[in-house]
C-alpha cells in the first residue's frame, strides 16, 4: 500500500503464495501436498464513501501457474497448469461494530498447457454479516459458487467434458476472537443446495458430479512488522518575564 490515490481511490496491490495439503477419501483416495498457483493483484482500488459506512472495492487479479504439478494430465498435486484471470468486487459497511459485506468475483480459465482442455468460467459470491462486541466477533455467512460457462475438450480427452454446469449454495456461522497480538477467526458452513448438468457418459462414472458436505476452516493472523509510529514532537515551554 503505497499510498497513492487514483480516481479518488486508494491504491494497493497482492501478492499470495499458498501451499496446500488436501486428504479426498473413497473412492478417489488422495493427499497431494504442495505449492499451489501463485496469486498476483497488480491493481486494487478502495473508495470509503464519507462517513457512512460504507466501502467499494474493486480490483483485478490472476492466478500464474506456477503450483506443484504431476501426472500424466498435470492434475495430480495441489497446482494447476492454466492461468485464472479474476476481477472482483466488495462492497462493505463498517460502523459501530457491524461488518455487511457482498463480494463477487469470477474465475476465467485459459486452456490448460499440459492437455489443452479449459475448465468454464467460475462465479462466487460470499456474504458476510457479523458483530463485534468486545474481543468477540460472530455473525451468519454464506456463499454462492455456480460454473457459468461450458467446458470445452480437447484431443487430449478423446473430446469428452467433465461438466457443463453447477451451482452451490451454502450458508453458516462465522466466530472471531481478538487476542490482541493475534486475531482467530473460523467459519464453518453447511452445503444446502448442490446442482450439476452434463458431461459426457462414461461407463461406470458419472462425469457431472459435485461435491456437497460441511466446510470448516480457520484464519491465524498477526502482524509480522511494521514501521513505528512517528515519535511525538517535543513540547516546548516558555516563559515570560
Amino acid at each position: 500500500m503505497p499510498g497513492w490515490t487514483v480516481f479518488g481511490a486508494s491504491y494497493d496491490a497482492v501478492i499470495v503464495q499458498p501451499f496446500m495439503m488436501l486428504d479426498v477419501g473413497s473412492p478417489v483416495n488422495v493427499n497431494p501436498l504442495g505449492m499451489h498457483n501463485t496469486f498476483l493483484a497488480p491493481a486494487e482500488l478502495s473508495w470509503k464513501l464519507g462517513d457512512s459506512g460504507v466501502y467499494v472495492k474493486t480490483g483485478f487479479g490472476m492466478w500464474m501457474p506456477t503450483g506443484t504439478t504431476a501426472g500424466p494430465n498435470g492434475l495430480g498435486d495441489v497446482g494447476a497448469p492454466w492461468w485464472t484471470f479474476q476481477p472482483n468486487l466488495v462492497v462493505s459497511y463498517f460502523k459501530d461494530g457491524w461488518n455487511l459485506t457482498a463480494n463477487v468475483f469470477e474465475e476465467i480459465n485459459t486452456a490448460s498447457s499440459v492437455t489443452g482442455y479449459t475448465s468454464g468460467n467460475v462465479l462466487h459470491a460470499e456474504f458476510t454479516a457479523t458483530k463485534t462486541i468486545g474481543n468477540w466477533t460472530f455473525g451468519p455467512v454464506a456463499y454462492y459458487v455456480g460454473q457459468v460457462s461450458d467446458d470445452k475438450s480437447s484431443a487430449f480427452y478423446g473430446g469428452a467434458v467433465n461438466l457443463k454446469r453447477y451451482d452451490i449454495w451454502a450458508a453458516g456461522a462465522l466466530v472471531g476472537y481478538n487476542f490482541g497480538p493475534a486475531a482467530l477467526s473460523v467459519w464453518a458452513t453447511h452445503e444446502l443446495s448442490a446442482n450439476v448438468s452434463g458431461g459426457t457418459a462414461v461407463p461406470g462414472i458419472d462425469s457431472a458430479a459435485v461435491s456437497r458436505g460441511f466446510t470448516v476452516f480457520a484464519n491465524l493472523s498477526y502482524r509480522l512488522w511494521a514501521p513505528d509510529a512517528p515519535a511525538a514532537a517535543p513540547t516546548r515551554t516558555s516563559s515570560r518575564k
